[in-house]
């Protein structure tokens, strides 16, 4: 039988399931850089002002470590440094959808199952690629179409779009290398996440350390820095691209060679046994659900103490951006000077950093979905566990957890911040206070997941459309200046600026107050639903 038989079929089912999340992140990713068109023309119309500008971001390490290089002081070269974080983020899409619809379906049980029919060994992985690249395809082509649109030149922004573009696909093919070798999708996911993450660092070291040329050669063992390197509207290398895509091939070829070599369900790296009898502290739902999660904590943790030290390094340098720009040390001294630019900054940093803590939160709540679907927790359920009592024990990771993952990333951004400024004693607290009160706005996520895992737990994973939906009013609402009754739709826009800004107790308690509402009207009604159906 052809190893790719079925493959369409897997197509379209792979596209009716995520008929709502794909065209979502598309339209969104799409939209996001033409906002800083309009943003950039606003605040620097002449070349002048750009030039200007280019003289700070061009060579401060934060906008560097944030953004990557600039190269070109045009209205499209700006944008295109400050969309720089762009393909991160596609090829976390990218390798998290790829994942789910190979190594998720193994886990579940239902490539098993449609393996018994007429699909060929290499149908679901060649499906799961094909939607995935096609959709970053799509995406490119949007965006460039959107900022063509906006003025900018055809040639820059579709180099710009395109290299997302190639970034995507690079990892989508590392996803599909990572689901070969492990049996849970939950270790497929941190493996791939692993290498996003450590092109990220490269990319980073390179271009900061590239200032003086030591370590730019770093950028070149990244796929996110070929998308930075591609030069979109400062002289285009077009050539970079095949770089991406040639890698993108040999993954894809390693990751056909291995699935031909093992069995459906197994991984080549093959899973410990564990002993015969539980150990007598898994004998009640808080240690099991401890033994399910810890892994992911510990994994986000490790992330956010990486960003902390990354964001906490660069803090100080943001000071530099006023000493060569008198109409800038002009509004900032007004601001508080260099301090008051410096507390902007760890509040914009911090706030970014309680968005991503809210991701978390949805993962981890999101696993009493799972639990439930894969019917592993009906043989709970069915001994003296209670449904809230089972839940509980899973909430905890999802209310707690991020509450550990902020106090890592503002602890190690405190720490490194006040020893590079001589003074841990002030900044420490600071940044801890910063990160920590992003929390209620994070646990309004975890509210919405609960709601919909109980009232609604067929689309519960509607609950990262609400994350989207945040995210882009944070990001861009402002820019394309929408009215402040919907900016205040996302529970962000009521946490504090601080450090910097006042503090006060009355959005934060009503962030605290609709949390706990969204989590009760989800506990009830998972109390009062059949379990694993809805």
């Amino acid at each position: 039988m052809n190893a790719l038989v079925g493959t369409g079929g897997l197509i379209r089912l792979i596209l009716r399931r995520d008929r709502f999340i794909l065209p979502a992140w598309i339209v969104l990713l799409a939209v996001i850089p033409v906002s800083y068109v309009s943003g950039i023309e606003e605040l620097y119309p002449t070349a002048a002002g750009r030039a200007q500008y280019a003289a700070t971001s061009g060579t401060n390490p934060t906008f560097l470590a944030l953004y990557g290089p600039l190269h070109s002081t045009s209205v499209g070269g700006l944008v295109a440094q400050r969309a720089g974080f762009l393909p991160l983020i596609v090829g976390l899409i990218a390798l998290l959808t790829v994942i789910r619809h190979t190594r998720g379906e193994e886990e579940a049980g239902r490539r098993e199952l449609l393996g018994s029919t007429v699909v060929g060994r290499h149908a679901g992985l060649a499906a799961a690629l094909i939607v995935t690249m096609t959709a970053t395809l799509v995406l490119g082509l949007l965006s460039g179409l959107v900022l063509t649109s906006g003025g900018l030149p055809a040639s820059g922004a579709f180099t710009l779009t395109l290299s997302w573009t190639f970034a995507g696909w690079v990892f989508a093919a590392v996803a599909g290398v990572a689901a070969q070798l492990t049996e849970g999708a939950g270790a497929a996911r941190g493996i791939a996440l692993g290498v996003l993450g450590l092109a990220f660092v490269l990319r980073v070291a390179g271009d900061v350390g590239g200032t003086g040329n030591e370590l730019s050669w770093l950028s070149w063992l990244s796929p996110i820095g070929w998308a930075h390197g591609i030069q979109a509207f400062g002289g285009e290398r077009w050539w970079v691209l095949v770089l991406s895509a040639a890698l993108a091939a040999v993954l894809i070829a390693v990751a056909t060679a291995v699935s031909a070599r093992r069995d459906v369900g197994a991984g080549i790296l093959a899973a410990r046994l564990g002993p015969a009898d539980a150990a007598p502290g898994l004998r009640s739902p808080f240690a099991l659900a401890w033994r399910l999660h810890r892994g992911l904590l510990m994994s986000w943790t490790a992330g956010f103490v990486a960003l902390g030290l990354i964001f906490g390094g660069v803090a100080d340098g943001v000071g530099d951006m006023v000493e060569d720009n008198p109409q800038l040390q002009e509004i900032f001294a007004r601001m508080g000077g260099r301090g008051g630019l410096i507390d902007l900054y760890l509040a914009g940093i911090m706030g970014i950093l309680g968005l991503i803590a809210s991701a978390y939160a949805i993962q981890a709540a999101l696993r009493l979905r799972s639990e439930e679907a894969n019917l592993r927790a009906e043989p709970l359920l069915a001994t003296a566990v209670g449904r809230l009592r089972w839940a509980g024990s899973h909430l905890v990771f999802s209310v707690l957890g991020p509450v550990v993952a902020l106090l890592a990333a503002g602890a190690t951004a405190g720490l490194v911040h006040g020893l590079n400024a001589g003074d841990v004693g002030e900044q420490l607290p600071r940044a801890l206070g910063a990160a920590l009160v992003q929390l209620p706005a994070v646990w309004v996520l975890t509210g919405i997941a609960v709601a919909l895992f109980g009232l609604l737990p067929r689309v519960a994973a509607a609950s990262w459309g609400a994350f989207a939906l945040f995210l882009f009013l944070g990001q861009v609402g402002a820019v394309l200046g929408l009215d402040q009754w919907m900016l205040d739709v996302s529970p962000f826009t009521h946490i504090p600026k601080v450090p910097g800004g006042a503090v006060t107790a009355e959005p934060l308690l009503w962030l605290l107050a609709v949390t706990l509402v969204l989590m009760l009207a989800g506990l009830v009604g998972f109390r009062r639903r059949d379990a694993a159906v809805g």
